[in-house]
């Protein structure tokens, strides 16, 4: 896990050297263990000048063409071999890499057999030597998380590539001259000539349907970001400027339906899901995990700890914990009502691993924001990520380098309640009204009714777009408080949140689809900001491509039945969970007491900016209303939480980053 940056130069200038090394260096907290600089010349004119440390400290004077920066946090191969820039040995190919490749091993054995010779046992010396061997058709070969850039010095072109789920960040900016990228917005925020401009359709799409990373745009105009499973070409050395040549996507969601029995799809699950966690297990330094008490993180503990004890499917994972207690993260609270410390005993008791448990104060933690912002670089959707902070800041002040965790499984299990909305609309549209009635009864029996999320599938399913979207605002007032000049200016046409499908999709399918390409990534990038901000590397077995693509495609009664989601990790789960976590029907996750925070003792500094000239001048709201529906809210007349979190998110952000 790295930070990576690059400058191509698309006209007779040389690449700005300070630039690129302020660039490099604002991404340290992502690779404290080293740090890195190739520069390029076109034709041959200039050798490729490769800078171990501080760029600063090397004198430049060649007339080079493109430069690539690289902050290295060491997980595999923590020798001087693994150090990045990487080239090859006939100096034609660069990478600077982010990301791990847990299938590099096998990766390794088969580009040996085909004759290339390895001087590292890293992964980036694996992933470099099969875009050499196979181009970008290699991609399709890397089961893990990454973003990088290779360029080809024989054609004067850089090739970068993100993985399927857009785990691991890649930025970019483009100019009249110059081609930009980074693992983070900060680092392209160092150009002096950039001018810090809000994206106003990101803006309304956060502020009123708490959207993020569902597109390629971010909240500052001219910054993107590749997509999920994306990848581009970029050809240096012209007058024009540099040229994307190919903007493709190399992934997508796989569509069908596999006809498998119950006992199969659980058989294969289990096998899947447990070849996964021993993939990721493999590192150099000591692995933990995350520990909710739920159902994903829960399955992820007690297989590891199975797999360090050398149990089957166990391997020699070298510095990966094996012989040692296994060390967890917990985020608790002291309300009942939104701690599973009973949940994550019972875990304990079964594995035997050292858990630490963090317990968020949200005064500190609000007065922490512009640091946690700067990090996360755009505003966020609710008070659960200051607790997921809180956990990674307790995992890197103990040492640790590498978590797992159960980011990915709501999303290709059926996990959300959203999701039995959207089932029981595919069974009305077949006139399956016994099914959709049993189905409700079921969801009511264990649920207690049908939750806000579900209904809104619902919706969507049964009604036209149209009507979808205004009831939508009026369920969330949006017309009390929202400048209606600013979202008529920057609305942007309807979106397929406002379509119930998508062509060759049923209605779940649908969902589903969105869940993984749109709704997944901001849960990612809050996860990577977070777990980087501590120099941490994420790791997160649910979404191995190979997990993925089966679980989308079982048919959905074997994930959500009688009222139950996830039916099929459960049943794959047998005689590894505890049964008291294994049949829980309830989900949190690391959820915060978020309405108690801010109509408490957050009210205080909420109502501060509420009042403040600064907030009160954007063009976003009708600033008298804000601080009338706030006070309702605080009295219980309305349950507006969320909203009242975006404007003031929005607001800490923009003193962050644009005033």
């Amino acid at each position: 896990m790295c930070g990576i940056a690059g400058i191509i130069q698309g006209d007779d200038r040389p690449v700005d050297v300070r630039l690129l090394e302020a660039m490099t260096r604002a991404l340290a907290h992502r690779g404290p263990d080293g740090e890195g600089y190739v520069l390029l010349a076109l034709g041959h004119r200039e050798k490729p000048l490769a800078v171990a440390g501080k760029l600063s400290d090397c004198r430049v004077s060649g007339q080079y063409a493109a430069g690539l920066g690289h902050r290295r946090l060491a997980i595999v191969d923590l020798t001087p071999l693994g150090h990045q820039p990487m080239g090859t040995e006939d100096g034609h190919y660069w990478i600077t890499y982010n990301g791990e490749v847990y299938n590099a091993p096998e990766l390794r054995r088969e580009l040996t057999a085909l004759g290339h010779r390895f001087r590292s046992s890293s992964d980036t010396e694996v992933a470099l030597e099969a875009f050499r061997r196979w181009g970008p058709a290699c991609l399709d070969r890397l089961n893990g998380m990454f973003a990088f850039a290779v360029w080809d010095d024989r054609s004067h072109t850089l090739f970068c590539a993100r993985d399927r789920f857009g785990i691991k960040p890649f930025y970019y900016r483009r100019d009249a001259r110059r081609f930009l990228f980074a693992s983070e917005i900060k680092a392209l925020l160092m150009d002096p000539f950039f001018a810090r401009v809000p994206n106003q359709a990101a803006v309304l799409d956060y502020l009123t349907r708490s959207r993020q990373d569902h597109t390629t745009d971010t909240f500052f105009e001219g910054i993107h970001q590749l997509a999920p499973g994306e990848c581009l070409t970029v050809r240096g050395g012209r007058a024009e400027g540099p040229i994307c040549i190919a903007h493709e996507r190399w992934w997508q969601v796989p569509e069908g339906t596999n006809a498998v029995s119950a006992d199969e799809g659980a058989a294969r699950t289990r096998e899947l899901i447990e070849d996964s966690v021993r993939l990721e297990l493999r590192a150099d330094v000591p692995v933990g995990s995350c520990l909710s008490g739920g159902l994903d993180s829960s399955t992820i503990v007690c297989l590891m700890c199975r797999l360090l004890a050398g149990q089957p499917g166990g391997e020699a994972l070298p510095g990966a914990g094996r012989g040692h207690r296994p060390q967890t993260f917990s985020s608790c609270h002291a309300d009942p009502r939104y701690d599973e410390r009973a949940y994550i005993r019972a875990v304990l008791a079964r594995t035997g691993a050292d858990n630490h448990e963090v317990f968020p104060d949200p005064v500190r933690l609000f007065d922490a924001l512009p640091e946690i912002l700067w990090h996360q670089e755009e505003p966020f959707a609710g008070t659960s990520v200051l607790a997921q902070w809180e956990v990674m800041r307790a995992a890197g002040r103990a040492g640790m380098k590498v978590l797992l965790d159960g980011q990915g499984a709501d999303e290709v299990l059926l996990g959300y309640p959203g999701y039995i909305g959207s089932r029981l609309t595919d069974c009305i549209r077949r006139g399956q009204w016994i099914s959709a009635a049993r189905e409700w009864a079921a969801w009511r029996r264990v649920h207690g009714g049908l939750q806000a999320t579900a209904l809104a599938g619902l919706a969507r399913g049964l009604l036209p777009g149209g009507p979808v979207r205004w009831l939508r605002s009026r369920v969330l007032g949006e017309a009390e408080w929202l400048d209606p000049g600013f979202a008529g200016q920057y609305r942007r046409p309807m979106s397929s949140d406002d379509r119930p499908s998508l062509e060759g999709h049923t209605v779940l399918g649908a969902h589903v689809v969105r869940g993984l390409t749109q709704d997944l990534p901001a849960l990612l990038h809050y996860e990577d900001r977070n777990a980087m901000a501590f120099s941490v590397e994420a790791r997160l077995p649910f979404l191995d491509h190979r997990l993925v693509e089966w679980l989308v495609r079982l048919p959905p009664e074997l994930k959500l039945r009688e009222g139950m989601t996830k039916m099929v990790l459960r049943e794959a789960m047998i005689g590894v969970l505890p049964e008291g976590i294994r049949l829980r029907h309830d989900k949190m996750g690391f959820v915060t007491p978020q309405d108690q925070w801010l109509r408490g003792v957050l009210r205080p500094r909420i109502e501060a900016l509420l009042g403040s000239e600064r907030m009160r001048a954007r063009p976003y709201w009708r600033a008298p209303a804000l601080t009338e529906l706030y006070r309702g809210y605080c009295g219980g007349r309305s349950a507006m939480g969320p909203a009242v979190w975006r404007w003031i998110n929005l607001e800490c952000w923009l003193r962050r980053f644009i005033d």
